[in-house]
């Protein structure tokens, strides 16, 4: 299989399925001399994992991440303190399935002859023929953005060395929509939430506050509490801190499951997307992504050009769509209401409007980098559908699947943001070597 490595200077190779060991992200280009801790990268991934709230199906998947390679094992010299950086070698991050029961294989197994409307079973089939990894559809499964979350919160990481913001929101769900609302307020309400959402995840209490497992430990005793966590799956989400919805937004400022910047509108999000969940149906809805602190000239023409590189995020399952700045709404626009004019304030050049989304002929101009991704409707859902049974092309029909997110937009906007990393930061160490080069011969 081609098609899991992305990348120029900052490269990602993805493996693994659903029901597989487990799924795996090879990172290089990161820098040596960098701190990096599982706790980090699963602060991350507690924001993407299933089975959290109303709006995530029943997998318990905890989603724990292990850094296989790529970091030093012990001081280079005696009391160099540098154990545990990076080394600049390629950084291995594994993410072992625990939530891979038999009677949920069955289910797959029983179901595998009659594809699913909306996924990828029927064309994967005819692509891998009968040894394709349909149990819980291998790598065409939403579980294999864990990686891309767990690459990009490497990336994120030296971003922010060089004053790069990433963040994201959920713009719109089940045809509720956000205002708009300015970028500084976004990302201070964004940091919040991701807040919540550690203090109260208990395998992020249990784990990793109280030193279950610690970054001391070598790969195989890990593997000897991560051994005994698969039994106590149960047992330590139960420990999840008993506080209610009006108590996190009094503490935090933020609404409790959905994570947009109007506490009311996310109000009004979840219950749109409850109403249509009752009646066994599924819904969508837009993520949007920006990036501040960008400098200006990141990309470069014709085939790499950035707007073109985001838009490999079409790549991420369940998103169908993608618009940069303005987007579509171009087309019902002039040249003048589309033009982004510009005026010099002291020495600085600003620009009047953000249209064109931060990005112009593939390069960034300099302003925010605004990226919105139009996210379809979980295709597993609650009613029968009209199918075929795939090895014998008679026509039969699918039966209604309880296990299931009613949404799949909660669950994208960190995979999104991650993703938007990577590439930003692949764009940024070319621009970075290419400013060495001019230097030269200013």
């Amino acid at each position: 299989m081609i098609g899991c490595h992305t990348g120029r200077f900052f490269q990602v190779t993805v493996a693994g399925g659903s029901y597989q060991e487990g799924l795996t992200a090879v990172v290089q280009g990161a820098p040596p001399a960098m701190s990096l801790s599982e706790q980090e990268l699963y602060g991350d991934l507690l924001l993407r994992k299933p089975g959290t709230d109303e709006l995530s199906s029943p997998r318990k998947e905890p989603d724990l991440p292990v850094i296989y390679t790529g970091l030093n094992a012990a001081d280079t010299i005696e009391n160099a303190g540098n154990k545990n950086l990076t080394n600049g070698t390629p950084i291995s991050i594994l993410i072992p399935n625990l939530d891979r029961h038999f009677i949920h294989i069955k289910q797959y197994q029983d179901t595998n002859r009659t594809p699913r409307p909306g996924h990828a079973s029927w064309a994967s089939f005819c692509k891998y023929g009968p040894c394709d990894d349909a149990i819980g559809a291998g790598i065409f499964s939403g579980r294999y953005t864990s990686t891309i979350v767990a690459a990009g919160c490497v990336a994120k990481k030296i971003l922010k060395k060089f004053g790069i913001n990433v963040f994201s929101y959920i713009r719109e769900a089940a045809g509720v929509c956000c205002p708009d609302i300015d970028h500084k307020t976004i990302f201070d309400y964004t940091e919040r939430y991701k807040q919540m959402r550690r203090d109260l995840d208990p395998f992020y209490q249990e784990i990793y506050i109280k030193g279950l497992v610690t970054m001391e430990m070598r790969f195989l005793e890990k593997m000897k509490v991560f051994a005994q966590i698969e039994q106590a799956i149960d047992d330590i989400r139960a420990k999840a801190p008993l506080i209610s919805a009006d108590e996190i937004r009094s503490k935090y400022g933020v609404h409790h499951v959905i994570l947009s910047p109007d506490p009311e509108i996310a109000e009004a999000m979840l219950q749109a997307c409850n109403k249509i969940s009752r009646s066994g149906d599924s819904s969508g809805g837009v993520v949007e992504v920006v990036v501040t602190g960008v400098p200006v000239g990141l990309g470069e023409p014709v085939f790499d050009k950035l707007d073109a590189q985001l838009g490999q995020m079409l790549g991420i399952g369940a998103v169908k769509g993608l618009e940069i700045g303005a987007g579509f709404a171009v087309k019902d626009m002039t040249g003048i209401q589309s033009n982004d004019a510009m005026q010099a304030q002291q020495g600085q050049v600003q620009f009047m409007t953000n249209n064109a989304g931060g990005i112009t002929g593939g390069l960034s101009s300099g302003q925010d980098i605004i990226v919105r991704l139009a996210v379809k409707p979980t295709p597993t859902i609650d009613k029968a559908q009209q199918t075929i049974d795939k090895y014998t092309l008679q026509n039969t029909q699918l039966a209604a699947i309880t296990r299931r997110d009613p949404t799949i937009v909660s669950r994208i906007w960190p995979v999104a943001e991650n993703y938007t990393a990577m590439v930003m930061l692949d764009n940024l160490i070319a621009w970075m070597g290419y400013e060495q080069l001019k230097a030269r011969f200013a």
